[in-house]
């Protein structure tokens, strides 16, 4: 398994910088988040032998639990949808939160960060194909939420996530990605500061998402293999 894992890391690390070479950016400006939600920490340990330090987890009560479990020296995203109760955990656990979706989020994180005197990260997610089944902004939404954004004293928006509709071939995917890269420079004039990063890409179209300017891909299943399943 060990030597598994580390093949499929050298790889998908390989891929990467092709697509930044196709793609004419610097390589290395892309960064993997290796999601490890549902793999248990064990697992998790063999990437990290293999080098990789920056993980993905879906659910604040499973990496509350994994991450005990495992070096201090990682670091932890958030990928997936924050629930408001679990916002001070979250806060606690986790160097980025990629799918903050609402105002409310916002300004919940905001409060509490204030109380716990951090300024977390965070990327606003945004939901390009009006999916039902996901959350996040949608880009009308996202641009008349500006003023709000500026109020924040705490949250430090970072950039913007997105997860398309899942795609026949990767190529499918690449108008979502183009218009999230747009979409973060509109946004960026519009708010009057940088936003550094684009989270988007997976397992199946990350090479499309780092050749139209992704910084953080977010690549599970072409490391650790399918999920293992859930009990209960």
């Amino acid at each position: 398994m060990q030597a598994k894992i580390s093949e499929n890391l050298a790889k998908v690390r390989a891929a990467i910088s092709d697509a930044e070479r196709r793609g004419g950016r610097d390589v290395g400006s892309t960064t993997l988040v290796a999601v490890s939600k549902t793999h248990p920490a064990d697992i998790v340990r063999l990437a990290v032998e293999a080098s990789q330090l920056l993980f993905g987890e879906n659910r604040v009560q499973e990496a509350k639990a994994k991450a005990p479990e495992l070096p201090s020296k990682l670091e932890w995203h958030l990928i997936g949808h924050l629930q408001k109760n679990k916002v001070r955990q979250a806060l606690s656990l986790f160097e980025m939160i990629h799918g903050a979706d609402s105002i409310e989020l916002l300004q919940d994180l905001d409060r509490i960060a204030h109380e716990m005197g951090l300024f977390p990260k965070v990327l606003l997610q945004v939901n390009l194909a009006g999916e039902s089944s996901k959350f996040g902004f949608t880009p009308v939404q996202l641009f008349k939420e500006i003023d709000a954004f500026l109020e924040l004293d705490r949250v430090q928006i970072e950039g913007l996530m997105t997860l398309p509709p899942i795609a026949r071939v990767p190529e499918d995917s690449r108008r979502f990605f183009v218009q999230l890269r747009e979409m973060r420079e509109k946004l960026a004039r519009e708010l009057g500061f940088p936003l550094r990063h684009l989270s988007m890409g997976m397992s199946g179209d990350y090479e499309v998402a780092v050749e139209e300017g992704a910084t953080l891909v977010r690549i599970g299943t072409a490391i650790f293999g399918n999920r293992e399943p859930r009990s209960g």
